[in-house]
């Protein structure tokens, strides 16, 4: 007897895929392991310089095998049961991000991640799949909620929201902020609420760089990095001199000068700026038409979902996964203020990569879930019988001879 016969919730057939989940896969693993070649040539010298070249390569494969393990169970997992620990998972993790801001270890200014042995763990960064989730799941059905479940969900959104502020990450509430938004959006919540929330957040956002200093400096140092050359202005301009060395053709794998220590955390925020050096216009052109066709599959996906919690699933990890790439990019090129925000599957970081996988294959799963050519339901393959269903057959009465 095969295995598979008594895994009821997993979807087994998974030579039946169509086009569009294949395409989203592939995509997914060539994002993958070009980032991973990125990152390996980007972290090399700052791991050498503490004695092991390899060092932030062997643990980025480490948040790899974690990720892909949650990858694979997530694409052949039904939806309905994924959604259905998206709110105890969210709400978890929204205790660990205020967790955060008491026991958190401080790096770089920000007290975000828990430190577990040699390892850091980033709830902000952890939540990201479940924000879509639930978010998904609140917007999608709006109409059928009471206003009481409505308030409790948006009090634990703007909870969630606030939580990263304190940390304070300006950068991930943003993104996080602009994907609720366009999730209420995309599922036809009325402009008076959308209005609303769009005023509240950019009130946030102009209070905390009005209370920190270090903010503001940023902004400045945006607008013009050349009067600061050796303080504020020094991260962007190593990273627009990256950008610019690199030329048509790029110098080459594993042969940019910028990351040689002048170049600030070239193997997590400013990786972009690395990967432009080595590759060129050249590969930025071929990153930027994958990004492309990525957000446009996750369209084509939203487009053909079944119902409308799948559509807002495909549109949050579009937001998420393309979004916070094209941010990343702008931070690197300067046209946008300096942050601390990741490049999915390209910059250092476990709970970055197991995020962005999750993310991934969410939006694998709806398109296997909303195309015609998807596996059949498990009722109706005679060869695979669940638990329930079996049990459901035992305990009907036998007519009476």
């Amino acid at each position: 007897m095969n295995w598979r016969h008594f895994i009821p919730f997993f979807d087994t057939t998974a030579m039946d895929w169509a086009v569009t989940p294949r395409l989203l896969r592939w995509l997914t693993f060539v994002w993958l392991f070009v980032g991973l070649a990125v990152m390996f040539s980007a972290s090399y010298p700052v791991g050498d310089a503490i004695g092991d070249g390899l060092y932030y390569f062997k643990r980025q494969l480490i948040a790899i095998a974690l990720g892909m393990i949650l990858f694979n169970v997530l694409i052949h997992a039904p939806l309905r049961y994924i959604q259905g620990v998206s709110s105890l998972g969210f709400i978890s993790l929204l205790g660990g991000i205020f967790l955060t801001t008491v026991i958190g270890r401080e790096v770089n200014g920000g007290q975000r991640w828990f430190e577990v042995g040699p390892f850091l763990i980033q709830p902000s960064e952890l939540i990201k799949p479940f924000l879509v989730l639930q978010s998904a799941r609140i917007f999608g059905q709006w109409e059928r909620l009471t206003w009481r479940v409505r308030l409790t969900w948006i009090g634990l959104f703007g909870l969630m929201l606030i939580g990263i502020l304190l940390q304070p990450n300006l950068s991930t509430t943003a993104l996080c902020g602009m994907a609720l938004w366009l999730v209420a959006l995309a599922a036809g919540l009325p402009y008076l609420y959308l209005g609303g929330t769009a005023v509240g957040g950019l009130f946030l956002a102009t209070l905390s760089i009005s209370i920190r200093e270090y903010q503001r400096r940023r902004v400045m140092s945006f607008l013009n990095p050349w009067s600061d050359p050796l303080q504020d202005g020094y991260q962007l301009i190593q990273s627009l001199l990256a950008i610019g060395s690199g030329g048509f053709a790029g110098t080459g794998f594993g042969l940019s000068q910028q990351k040689l220590f002048y170049l600030p955390i070239q193997y997590t925020d400013f990786i972009f700026a690395v990967f432009a050096e080595e590759f060129g216009l050249i590969g930025c052109f071929a990153f930027m038409v994958m990004l492309i066709a990525y957000a446009t599959l996750a369209l084509v996906v939203a487009k053909q979902a079944r119902n409308a919690i799948h559509r807002l699933v495909a549109i949050g990890v579009m937001v998420i996964m393309v979004g916070q790439s094209l941010l990343n990019i702008g931070v690197a090129t300067g046209a946008l203020p300096t942050t601390g925000l990741p490049l999915p599957l390209f910059s250092y970081g476990g709970s970055s990569m197991i995020s962005s996988l999750v993310c991934a294959a969410l939006l694998i799963r709806v398109a296997r879930e909303s195309s015609e050519a998807s596996v059949s339901p498990i009722s109706e393959n005679p060869k695979i019988v669940s638990f329930a269903e079996a049990r459901t057959r035992r305990m009907k009465p036998r007519p009476s001879r």
